[in-house]
């Protein structure tokens, strides 16, 4: 697990100040490429309010300290940018989601292809996300 410091670093590099409840908040989300929805922090974080833990995903967000990930099903997701990401079109990545487990992640390497669009549309952000099975998943239901 991370130094406190290197959570510490997260925050103050997207200019968030660092309280207590955030730092919890940002090591409950820090989960390597899988991502974490609201009602699985609200589980993992018994002891801080719902409205807070939603507030806190609000200013991550508006900082560009995590990314939200529409995979489908029904129950957004959220995970950590690197420090380097500015949430920008050229940013965008793959996700997974496993129609076994329903676990999604961030296929960080696999960039998402851009589309030209007809004249006088605006690209703002870009949703691919692949389904099927994860390796943990394959491997339990002899897929491999």
């Amino acid at each position: 697990m991370a130094s406190e410091e290197f959570y510490i670093h997260k925050l103050e590099h997207r200019g968030i100040k660092p309280t207590a409840t955030r730092l919890l908040i940002l090591r409950a989300m820090f989960r390597g490429d899988e991502t974490v929805s609201l009602p699985q922090l609200e589980k993992l974080l018994p002891t801080v309010d719902k409205s807070t833990i939603s507030r806190t995903l609000s200013v991550f967000l508006m900082n560009r300290l995590i990314h939200v990930v529409d995979d489908g099903s029904g129950s957004l997701k959220y995970n950590v940018c690197s420090d380097d990401c500015d949430c920008g079109v050229e940013d965008e990545h793959t996700h997974f989601y496993c129609e076994h487990c329903h676990r999604t992640f961030c296929l960080k390497r696999i960039h998402v292809p851009v589309v030209s669009l007809p004249e006088g549309f605006v690209l703002n952000s870009i949703n691919y996300v692949i389904k099927g099975l994860c390796p943990e998943c394959a491997e339990k239901l002899g897929h491999r």
